[in-house]
């Protein structure tokens, strides 16, 4: 920073020049530590912070977020008391250790790499920050001595809900932030033997935020073993390719194989009528609903319309179409 610039920073009374101090930092990037008395003017206002108004300080932490290097604006901000004041829940990962003896395996470090290593969308930034704060809570220590967090992304999202009032962001926003931290650990979970089937259910619950997802999954690989971490970015890889080679073939293919209606009707033996329609959309939404495997064998049918054949009236429709 310039000198004229640090002047003028000390000068405003307003402790809104602190995030903007930060956003400087982390859009200039590695020009060294800020000076010892800014951080001590700035840790003097720090407390008066509390009283700019929520918006202001979601915009300011989003520019920091998105800026070139954002770990020296949130270093900033944690080092001159204000993010413990605006968001506790992620300034308590700081020298909190993942795994004992590795000092690497601090949270705080961690989530500024991921950060960092994250697409520079609001979205993703804002779940990269804050995916791991349910690690606090949930931290225990096994007897081997391995360390565990047991539903740290459940208990993450629920505290985000506090964060998302404090900060007053809007329903939309809130809700995806929230989705993308409860479920940031899913696509590092697959493995080539997932079955089609599981993938498409992958691909249905993931729904509008699934390349946030697969972004921030991405983006959560920190291992400092290339080879672990160049086979965790493959296989993300893999995962979002079978996704798009699936989602390619049920565009043009039909999920219930040809000539399903006539087989139903031989094996219940039904006549022509609406009922046949009924029960085909019936297998159909179960498939997009994960519950049953497209393009099979029609035998492969026959025991979920055996199932809807009995939940139907004694005496059911037979309707011509």
């Amino acid at each position: 920073m310039s000198p004229a610039l640090l002047h003028e920073l000390r000068s405003q009374a307003n402790p809104g020049w602190i995030f903007r101090a930060g956003r400087l930092l982390a859009e200039r990037g590695r020009a060294g530590p800020p000076p010892v008395d800014l951080v001590r003017a700035a840790q003097d206002q720090a407390a008066a912070s509390v009283s700019l108004p929520p918006a202001q300080v979601r915009q300011e932490l989003e520019a920091i977020l998105l800026a070139p290097e954002p770990g020296a604006g949130l270093q900033w901000l944690q080092d001159t008391g204000v993010l413990p004041l605006w968001l506790p829940e992620l300034s308590a990962t700081v020298n909190f250790s993942q795994e004992a003896g590795r000092r690497h395996k601090d949270v705080w470090e961690h989530t500024k790499q991921v950060v960092l290593q994250a697409a520079p969308r609001a979205l993703v930034r804002w779940a990269a920050l804050l995916h791991d704060i349910g690690k606090v809570p949930t931290r225990t220590f096994l007897p081997d001595g391995r360390v565990h967090f047991h539903r740290h992304a459940e208990v993450g999202a629920r505290m985000f809900d506090d964060i998302g009032r404090r900060l007053g962001f809007d329903r939309s926003t809130h809700r995806a932030i929230r989705f993308l931290i409860l479920h940031h650990l899913r696509a590092n979970q697959y493995v080539e033997t997932w079955t089609d089937s599981a993938v498409r259910r992958f691909d249905r619950e993931m729904g509008e935020y699934l390349q946030d997802l697969l972004d921030l999954s991405r983006a959560d690989i920190t291992s400092r073993l290339p080879g672990r971490r160049r086979q965790a970015l493959e296989d993300i890889d893999a995962l979002q390719a079978r996704i798009l080679a699936l989602r390619a073939e049920d565009a043009v293919r039909p999920p219930l194989p040809s000539g399903l209606g006539n087989v139903i009707m031989e094996r219940f033996g039904l006549p022509p009528s609406r009922l046949i329609g009924d029960l085909k959309r019936r297998l159909e939404a179960a498939i997009a609903a994960g519950e049953l495997e497209p393009h099979r064998e029609a035998s492969y049918y026959l025991g979920e319309v055996e199932r809807y054949l009995a939940e139907l009236p004694q005496t059911p429709c037979l309707c011509p179409e």
